[in-house]
C-alpha cells in the first residue's frame, strides 16, 4: 500500500516546452507529454493490483474464512478505482499552461463580399490618383526676397502613360509653380498643357518614369443611374488617398463655372464626401471606372452636407483630347453680351436680351442689334433670342447648352424678337478669341 500511494502522489515529471511556432506541432508535442506522464502510472498502478490480487489469492487457498477475504478484496479494488481516478485527473488537467495554450488560435478577419470589393477598387486606383500644390510667388515686404508660398491644394488623376494629369483649373488658378506628388511620395514640377475655365477642367504634364505612371480606367457617363455606387478618392484637408463612398443622388444637375460663370451641364449630384482638397479627384464606379471629377461642394460652412457635383466624364474626354493635341479648347460663340435672367423676366419676356453685339463679332456681323439709349435717354431693347436652329431658348443657359453642341465655322439660324415682330438671322460662329 505505501508503495502504491508513494507511486500515485509522486512530484509530478516536468513536461518539456514546445518552441515551435505551429500550433498542430505544439499541440502533439503536449499529447505525447501527457502520455508519457500517465503510461507509468497506469502500469505501476496494474503492477500493484495484480500482487495484491496474487497474494490475496494464496490467502484464500489456504483459509477457511472467505467471507472476511472477499470484504478485504472488495475494499482493495475500491481503493484502486479512487487511486487511478485521481491520477488521470491530475495528470490531464495539472499540467503545463504552454500546452494548453496550444489550443488558442487567433482566427483572421473575415471580410464581407462588398467590403472585399471595395479594398480591391481602392488599392487598384490609389497608385493613379496625384496631390497637387499650387505655389505662388510672394516677395517678402523686409528682405524684397521672392518666395514661393503654397495657396492651396487639390487632387487629380493620371490620364495617360505620357505623364499627362487631369485636374480642376480652380486648383491651379494663379499658380507660379506646380508640384505633383504620386502615390509613392514622389515629386515632380508640373506645367500646365492647356485648360478651360468655362466647364473647369486643366492638364498638366510631369517628367515621370513609364512605371510609376498608372492611367486611370476610363469609363462612360452617359448610362448612369440614381442610386448606384460610386466612390471618391482624393487628398481632403492634405490626407492624401482618402476613400469616401456614397451613391448617384441625381443626374444632369446644372452649376457655375468658378473661374467664368459659365453654366456646366449634366452634372453628377452624389452624397459621396467631397472636401476642400478632393476638387480634381476621380469619382469612380464599382468596377473602378472614372465616371467624372470631383469639382464642387453645396455647403454653407465648406465643408462636406451631402451634396457634391462632378463633371461627367463624357464631358471631361473631349475637352482633355483638344488640349493634349492643340493646348487649348475650341468654343464657338455668338460673340454677344446678354442681360441677367432676372431682368428679362421682369419685361416680362422669354428670351435672351442682347445688349451688347461688337460688329467685329459673329452676332454683329449678322446684323444682331444691341440695346441703346436714344438722345433723350430713353432705353430702347435689342433683339431677344428666342431660339437658335429651333430650338427653344429661355435663358442665358439654354444658349449655352445649345452652342455646346455647335462647332466653329458652323452657320446657325438665331430667330429673334425685334420689336414687335420676329425675325430669322443666319450667324457664322467663330471661336473665343481669348481661349487659351
Amino acid at each position: 500500500m505505501a508503495a502504491l500511494a508513494s507511486t500515485f502522489f509522486s512530484s509530478t515529471p516536468k513536461i518539456s516546452r514546445c518552441s515551435s511556432s505551429n500550433p498542430l506541432t505544439k499541440f502533439s508535442v503536449a499529447k505525447s507529454n501527457r502520455l508519457n506522464l500517465i503510461s507509468p502510472i497506469v502500469v505501476s498502478a496494474v503492477r500493484e493490483k495484480f500482487v495484491l490480487n496474487s497474494e490475496l489469492w494464496n490467502e484464500e487457498s489456504s483459509s477457511s474464512s472467505s467471507s472476511s477475504h472477499n470484504s478485504l478484496k472488495k475494499l482493495v479494488d475500491t481503493f484502486f478505482v479512487v487511486c487511478a481516478s485521481v491520477a488521470l485527473s491530475v495528470s490531464v488537467f495539472v499540467t503545463d499552461v504552454d500546452s494548453a495554450s496550444a489550443f488558442v488560435v487567433t482566427p483572421q478577419r473575415k471580410l464581407q463580399t462588398d467590403e472585399l470589393a471595395t479594398v480591391r477598387l481602392f488599392q487598384e486606383n490609389t497608385p493613379s490618383v496625384v496631390y497637387i500644390t499650387n505655389l505662388a510667388s510672394r516677395q517678402d515686404a523686409f528682405t524684397l526676397d521672392v518666395l514661393e508660398v503654397p495657396q492651396g491644394s487639390g487632387s487629380g488623376f493620371v490620364w495617360d502613360a505620357q505623364g499627362h494629369i487631369v485636374t480642376n483649373y480652380h486648383v491651379i488658378r494663379g499658380a507660379s509653380d506646380l508640384k505633383v506628388t504620386l502615390a509613392d511620395q514622389s515629386t515632380y514640377d508640373a506645367k500646365v498643357v492647356g485648360f478651360d475655365q468655362d466647364k473647369d477642367v486643366a492638364v498638366l504634364s510631369i517628367d515621370a518614369p513609364k512605371d510609376k505612371l498608372r492611367p486611370i480606367p476610363i469609363g462612360v457617363s452617359a448610362d448612369l443611374l440614381v442610386g448606384q455606387k460610386v466612390y471618391a478618392i482624393g487628398n481632403p484637408f492634405g490626407l492624401d488617398h482618402t476613400l469616401t463612398t456614397g451613391v448617384i443622388s441625381g443626374l444632369r444637375r446644372e452649376i457655375s463655372s468658378a473661374a467664368t460663370g459659365r453654366p456646366i451641364q449634366d452634372v453628377i449630384q452624389t452624397d459621396a464626401a467631397i472636401n476642400p482638397g478632393n476638387s480634381g479627384g476621380p469619382l469612380l464606379d464599382s468596377a473602378g471606372n472614372l465616371i467624372g471629377i470631383n469639382t464642387a461642394i453645396y455647403s454653407p460652412s465648406g465643408a462636406s452636407s451631402g451634396v457634391g457635383f462632378s463633371i461627367p466624364v463624357d464631358t471631361v474626354s473631349g475637352i482633355v483630347d483638344q488640349l493634349v493635341k492643340f493646348g487649348k479648347v475650341t468654343r464657338p460663340i455668338l460673340g454677344i453680351k446678354f442681360a441677367p435672367d432676372q431682368s428679362v423676366e421682369q419685361l416680362g419676356v422669354s428670351g435672351v436680351l442682347v445688349l451688347d453685339a461688337p460688329p467685329n463679332g459673329p452676332a454683329g456681323k449678322a446684323g444682331l442689334r444691341s440695346t441703346k439709349r436714344d438722345t433723350y435717354g430713353r432705353l430702347i431693347l435689342g433683339d431677344v433670342i428666342t431660339s437658335v436652329n429651333g430650338k427653344k431658348v429661355s435663358n442665358g443657359s439654354d444658349l449655352y447648352r445649345i452652342l455646346d453642341q455647335c462647332k466653329v465655322g458652323e452657320s446657325v439660324i438665331v430667330e429673334v424678337l425685334r420689336g414687335d415682330h420676329i425675325e430669322k438671322i443666319p450667324v457664322t460662329l467663330e471661336p473665343k478669341p481669348d481661349e487659351s
